[in-house]
């Protein structure tokens, strides 16, 4: 069944959520995990990619963009839309919306601020997930 997580920081610092899903990244990873890492634009997509590479000293997460340009299999997408041709097994959401094509998923990650457009927009995306049926979990870090 598939699991919904909503991690809430107590704050709004800058790259507070880029850097928890950095975190949550290298989590899944080390786990084992395949990750996809949607974000809600181009130039965020960017950045987190920018921000796997640097986030922490010793880190490696091996990563690409989607979609992508050759044919590699990393256990690490970044992109701006849910791939139809890659499966993985934890999403991690940064966008503003609920993602079509979430079900395909084992895990989804929602990670909320104290910002109040992310908090008005998290709080939609958590009723829509129990209104199909789901019973997402919250975690106050």
């Amino acid at each position: 069944m598939l699991r919904v997580d909503f991690y809430v920081l107590p704050d709004q610092k800058d790259n507070g959520r880029a850097l928890l899903a950095c975190r949550l990244v290298d989590k899944a990873y080390t786990l084992g995990h395949t990750v996809y890492l949607l974000a809600a634009s181009e130039s965020h997509a960017a950045a987190l990619d920018d921000l796997l590479w640097t986030f922490r000293q010793d880190s490696f997460i091996p990563h690409e963009r989607y979609p992508l340009e050759g044919e590699d299999d990393s256990p690490v997408l970044v992109g701006t839309r849910l791939p139809a041709d890659r499966a993985a097994q934890v999403l991690i959401n940064l966008s503003d919306t609920l993602p079509d094509g979430f079900e395909r998923y084992e895990r989804v990650v929602e990670l909320v601020d104290q910002t109040p457009d992310v908090l008005a927009k998290s709080r939609e995306r958590f009723r829509q997930y129990r209104e199909r049926g789901l019973a997402p979990e919250t975690h106050k870090l």
